[in-house]
C-alpha cells in the first residue's frame, strides 16, 4: 500500500492542474453555472489531449489502462476547479457499470466512444425511484421516473436500473428516447435531472447479478466522489490562508490571530486525514477488492463532513465578503453539501459502514 504519489502521478496532477487553471477559470465556471453547465470544448480536450476519461478502461477498448488511483488524483483537480464536466457521470459511474456487467458486446461498442469524448452517459439508479422494464413486442421498454441522474440533461446515453418481474436487471436507452427535466438545486455547477421513461426503449445489458454490480459501482463513485471532494478542501484551505494573509483588522492580519490560526490548524489536519484515506480506498480499487467496500464506507463517511466543514469555515473566516455572490465561498459551500447527500444521508451513511463493521 502507498499512501504518497509517485513521481508520474505528481506530474499527472500538476499537468491536469495547470490544465484547468488555464481553461477552467472561476470566470468561466461562473459563466457556465448561469447557462447550461457544460463546457464541451473542455470535456473534448480533457478526453483527447489529456487522456483523462479512459484512466481506469482497458487499452483494448481505447483507454490508459492505469487505475483508480490515478482516477482520484484527476478528480482532486476537477473538484479543486469546480470543472464543468460530466466526468463523475460518464467517465465514473457509467463507465465503471459498463465494466462491471458481463456485456462484451456493449462494452466494445460505448467505451471507445465515451473514452473519446464523443458520447456521454449518465446512470439512473436511484432505489427510490426504479423504472419499470417490460418485455413488448419482441423488445424491452421502460417505463417510469429516474429521479436526479448526474448530467442527465446532457448524455447521449443512459444506463439503467429497472424492475423486471424477475428482479432487477441493467439496460441502456438512447436519450431520443427519453424526457429531460433538469433540476433547480442547491449546487448551480453540478446538473441533477430527472428522466421520464414512456415505453421508451432499451436494450438488456448481460449481468449475472445486477446487484453486485450496482454494490461495486457505488463503492467505486464513494471513493471517486471522496477525491472530488478532497480537492474541494484544499482549494478551500488555500484561499482561506491566502486570505487570512492579506485581511487587515484592528491594525493586523486576521490570521495572526489565535482563535483564526486554530482553524486554519483544524482544516489542515482534516485535509491530511482525509487525504490518507482517499489514497487509501483508492489503492483498495486497484489492489485489494475485498477490502474496497469497507474502504469505501470508511472514505465516506470520514471525508464528506470533513469536506462540508472545511467550505463552511471558508464562508466564516473570509467574512462578510464570504457570504457574497462575488466570491467563489458559496460556490465551494453549495457543491459541498450537495456532495454530502449525493449518495445518501450521512445516517444512511454511517449506518452502512456499521455494518460493514458489524457493530
Amino acid at each position: 500500500m502507498q499512501l504518497v504519489l509517485d513521481p508520474e502521478q505528481q506530474e499527472l496532477r500538476s499537468a491536469v492542474r495547470k490544465f484547468l487553471a488555464e481553461h477552467a477559470p472561476s470566470q468561466r465556471v461562473r459563466e457556465l453555472a448561469e447557462g447550461d453547465g457544460h463546457d464541451a470544448q473542455l470535456w473534448r480536450r480533457l478526453s483527447t489531449e489529456l487522456g483523462l476519461t479512459g484512466l481506469v478502461v482497458p487499452e483494448e477498448y481505447g483507454g490508459s489502462g492505469a487505475g483508480h488511483v490515478e482516477r482520484a488524483v484527476v478528480l482532486e483537480e476537477l473538484g479543486a476547479a469546480l470543472a464543468p464536466v460530466p466526468f463523475l457521470a460518464s467517465a465514473v459511474l457509467a463507465t465503471d457499470v459498463l465494466l462491471a456487467v458481463d456485456d462484451e458486446a456493449a462494452r466494445a461498442e460505448l467505451l471507445p466512444a465515451m473514452v473519446s469524448g464523443e458520447l456521454i452517459a449518465a446512470v439512473a439508479w436511484d432505489q427510490e425511484s426504479v423504472p419499470t422494464a417490460t418485455p413488448r413486442d419482441g423488445r424491452w421498454v421502460l417505463d417510469g421516473r429516474a429521479q436526479r441522474v448526474v448530467s442527465g440533461d446532457i448524455a447521449d446515453v443512459v444506463l439503467v436500473q429497472a424492475k423486471t418481474g424477475q428482479g432487477t436487471a441493467w439496460f441502456r436507452a438512447r436519450a431520443e428516447h427519453i424526457a429531460k427535466t433538469p433540476l433547480r438545486t442547491l449546487d448551480p455547477t453540478r446538473r441533477l435531472t430527472n428522466l421520464d421513461f414512456t415505453a421508451a426503449p432499451a436494450e438488456l445489458l448481460a449481468s449475472s447479478d445486477p446487484d453486485a454490480v450496482r454494490a461495486r459501482v457505488r463503492d467505486l463513485a464513494a471513493v471517486a466522489l471522496s477525491a472530488e471532494q478532497l480537492g474541494g478542501m484544499a482549494r478551500v484551505l488555500e484561499m482561506t490562508a491566502e486570505y487570512t494573509k492579506v485581511r487587515v483588522q484592528f491594525g493586523r492580519t486576521i490570521g495572526s490571530y489565535q482563535g483564526v490560526k486554530h482553524r486554519l490548524a483544524d482544516m489542515y489536519s482534516a485535509l491530511e486525514q482525509a487525504g490518507a484515506a482517499v489514497r487509501y480506498a483508492a489503492w483498495t480499487a486497484d489492489s485489494d477488492p475485498e477490502e474496497l467496500p469497507l474502504a469505501a464506507a470508511l472514505v465516506q463517511v470520514l471525508v464528506s463532513p470533513a469536506n462540508f466543514q472545511a467550505a463552511a469555515d471558508t464562508v466564516q473566516l473570509h467574512g462578510g465578503i464570504g457570504y457574497t455572490w462575488e466570491h467563489d465561498a458559496h460556490l465551494y459551500y453549495k457543491r459541498a453539501k450537495t456532495s454530502q447527500l449525493l449518495l445518501g444521508t450521512p445516517d444512511e451513511n454511517r449506518a452502512r459502514l456499521a455494518d460493514l463493521l458489524q457493530i
